[in-house]
């Protein structure tokens, strides 16, 4: 039974999200069982350049470190907030969706040739956040049971928990850094005077991702029904 139950939820999850936690996954795995190297994955710029390691690129959005407590906790955000943003503002424009993904990642690549960065996981699950939290900046937020605040605080939330767990500030920044970015070029700048869409989805991608037509009995996740959610009701964090 808890099988078929995770086997259906799994089939549910729409496609760039499922693609991107399965990825993600395999890839931990694969250093959990000794297959690969962390040191085969990171971010490094001679590499990439000199020896031609283009999955590097790619790979060092993958490895969120060991299983353990920042493993889970970086998933269940990435899964919660990706497949939101998928399955809500999103919908029916899987291929803009995919776009965001590789404009986020050329600008953390940019970033990270600037700041010494192994791994761009973490930042690019808090753009997925921030570009959430400003597109629902009405939801009511529950952080641990402890703080109550509106969607568009919840990147500075996480921001100030990073730090009480040591992690590194710039990561966090670079994602909202990111995020602010797609969210003023797709969804500020177009709706001022003068302004228009600064990101084209290219044709090729709209073909492959597009094609589908709109599935009618579709009823969205409870949090994008409007009402707002107990976002840490599962674990303190869901």
């Amino acid at each position: 039974m808890p099988y078929q139950t995770f086997r259906q939820e799994y089939l549910q999850m729409p496609v760039v999200t499922r693609a991107y936690m399965t990825a993600c996954v395999i890839t931990t795995l694969a250093v959990q069982l000794d297959l690969v190297s962390p040191f085969q994955l990171y971010f490094n710029p001679i590499l990439i350049i000199k020896q031609c390691q283009l999955w590097r690129l790619i790979t060092t959005f993958l490895f969120f470190g060991t299983i353990g407590f920042n493993f889970f906790f970086n998933m269940i955000f990435t899964y919660r907030y990706c497949r939101m943003l998928e399955e809500g503002s999103f919908r029916g424009r899987t291929a803009d969706f995919v776009m965001m993904f590789i404009f986020g990642g050329i600008c953390m690549i940019i970033f990270a040739f600037f700041v010494n960065l192994l791994f761009l996981g973490h930042a690019f699950t808090i753009m997925l956040v921030y570009v959430w939290s400003r597109r629902n900046p009405f939801v009511r937020m529950n952080f641990f049971g402890l703080l109550n605040f509106q969607a568009p605080y919840l990147p500075w939330v996480l921001l100030g928990f990073s730090v009480l767990l040591g992690n590194a500030i710039w990561v966090d920044m670079i994602g909202m850094a990111v995020g602010h970015m797609y969210y003023f070029a797709e969804d500020v700048f177009p709706q001022l005077r003068g302004g228009f869409r600064i990101l084209k989805t290219p044709q090729i991608l709209k073909t492959l991702f597009d094609a589908h037509a709109e599935d009618p009995d579709y009823t969205p996740l409870p949090e994008d029904r409007p009402g707002g959610f107990n976002w840490g009701q599962v674990g303190n964090v869901q």
